[in-house]
């Protein structure tokens, strides 16, 4: 049995995964007046992302349950130790990870997430799967609580924070990625800026889509 299959752990994100569900409809509600012109050019807007995300403070961005296993996958089996992610929410994608962090025998997890209250639910749900010890929430702008301090050698990145930052998020960790780390970016198709890069040789990278919603890059020696 692994982590991510123990008792503990499945039912907690069975839980999460519902409620994901069930606030489908609340997501929505929460851009209902604005057009859809007005949502993509938030969603591609480096400077009024607040904005957008701010609606969303009470309602869970969470991966897909296949994203989460593939997380999981990834990280095990690139025996990943540290780890960044740019978007906690509720913790659901961190679970995965942290998850796989314990059955490599340990490691590091830094996230960062800007809404109070979403801190506050994911440390929650950390600590309800046993996974804690493992993560280090960062609260505060990315662009900021990842400028520094970061491990010298970074195995695994996810970018499922706001979109139009994925480029700014990368320029943080992109020295300190080790050859054939994975970055792996959600919803990137809002952010056609990263698509571009990553999906270039010349800059570094092998990459392509997976899935509906996901581009999975890796880095090059």
């Amino acid at each position: 049995m692994t982590t991510l299959t123990s008792p503990r752990l499945a039912g907690l994100l069975d839980r999460l995964f519902a409620q994901a569900s069930a606030a489908v409809e609340e997501t929505q509600l929460a851009v209902a007046d604005l057009s859809g012109e007005e949502r993509t050019r938030l969603m591609r807007s480096r400077t009024d992302y607040r904005a957008l995300y701010g609606r969303f403070n009470n309602v869970p961005l969470a991966v897909s349950r296949e994203t989460g296993v593939l997380l999981y996958m990834l990280a095990r089996s690139t025996r990943a130790r540290s780890i960044v992610e740019f978007g906690t929410s509720f913790g659901i994608s961190t679970l995965h990870l942290a998850a796989a962090l314990r059955d490599n025998g340990g490691g590091h997890l830094i996230t960062s997430e800007f809404e109070s209250s979403k801190v506050v639910r994911a440390r929650d749900n950390l600590v309800a799967g046993g996974l804690d010890d493992l993560v280090e929430i960062r609260e505060g702008d990315a662009l900021e609580t990842l400028r520094t301090g970061l491990p010298d050698a970074i195995d695994l990145v996810l970018l499922d924070g706001a979109k139009a930052l994925y480029p700014d998020i990368l320029d943080l960790v992109e020295s300190r990625l080790k050859p054939g780390a994975f970055v792996v970016a959600d919803n990137a198709d809002h952010s056609p800026d990263y698509l571009a890069r990553v999906r270039l040789p010349a800059n570094g990278y092998i990459s392509t889509p997976f899935g509906e919603d996901v581009e999975l890059s890796m880095r090059l020696g």
